[in-house]
């Protein structure tokens, strides 16, 4: 570390100063200063610091975040010298992942199917995946065509842990049902989950973000407990947080893609990869 600050100060020392804040775990942070140029791209600094440190440690190094603005930024770097574990598991598994890949493509591509995949998507909070999936498989068109007290009948036998609530939200999404495809698809990916979590009982920014990957997307992070505990795992969170605002998704979901990034490959399919790494598993 006084090597990589040594090394930034002889370069940029005339128009950005450096100090260590921090390191906790696999996460190093950093105060900036000085008369560096905002509008030149300030950010490039932060970048360049990571650099340096990748060099003269041998080991991985990134810019995750920084915050601030004029007098000084905090600046957030993460090492990744975990890479070749994830570089392990896409050996292991590309087949499965592409395969998947290509099913949340194709998926979705009628009214009906996507407001299946909705509806899988508000079961699973705070439940399981493959719990969800069992009971999409047994339910099909009756997300559509049951009465709420039957539905949550259904959902009951089938063993769902909240099937009263779950029935309501599903009950009510159908006032959705027919332009749900159309107003989807005029959207960028981050309008549409803004526009789901506003618009659908049930669904926060994970559920919502799982029904868009489950859909075709690309750049969205599904930060269940599997994702937040390999994090934690690696050093790269303090805890395992129980529920997620908004400012801390985002944060959260800019580290999967700083990692993604560094593998060449998209968040969606980074979530896949490390699902198989924490649970052997490759469900949707």
């Amino acid at each position: 570390m006084e090597r990589a600050l040594e090394e930034f100060s002889r370069i940029f020392g005339k128009e950005a100063l450096v100090e260590l804040l921090s390191i906790v775990g696999r996460v190093i942070e950093f105060r900036f200063s000085g008369s560096m140029c905002e509008t030149c791209g300030v950010s490039d600094y932060f970048e360049d610091l990571a650099h340096i440190l990748e060099e003269v440690s041998g080991a991985p190094h990134a810019l995750w975040h920084y915050e601030g603005e004029g007098a000084g930024f905090h600046v957030w770097v993460v090492r990744l010298d975990f890479l070749d574990e994830l570089a392990k598991a896409m050996e292991e598994v590309k087949p499965m992942v592409e395969m998947r890949m290509r099913m949340f493509r194709d998926a979705g591509e009628d009214e009906e199917s996507l407001f299946e995949e909705l509806c899988f998507c508000i079961l699973t909070a705070n439940y399981t995946a493959e719990g969800g999936m069992k009971i999409q498989e047994a339910l099909g068109r009756g997300f559509l065509t049951l009465g709420r007290e039957e539905l949550s009948e259904e959902l009951r036998r089938l063993g769902h842990r909240y099937p009263e609530a779950r029935a309501e939200y599903i009950v009510e999404a159908r006032r959705l049902y027919g332009r749900l495809r159309d107003t989807l698809k005029g959207m960028g990916e981050m309008e549409a989950r803004e526009w789901l979590v506003g618009e659908v009982r049930g669904l926060g920014y994970k559920e919502a973000s799982h029904f868009l990957r489950n859909t075709g997307s690309k750049t969205l992070a599904i930060l269940d407990r599997h994702i937040l505990r390999f994090l934690h795992e690696k050093g790269l969170t303090t805890d395992v947080p129980r529920s997620l605002n908004k400012r801390s998704y985002m944060r959260l979901e800019k580290l999967m893609r700083v990692i993604a990034g560094r593998m060449g490959i998209t968040p969606a399919e980074l979530d896949l990869y490390i699902w198989y790494m924490m649970t052997g598993k490759i469900l949707k």
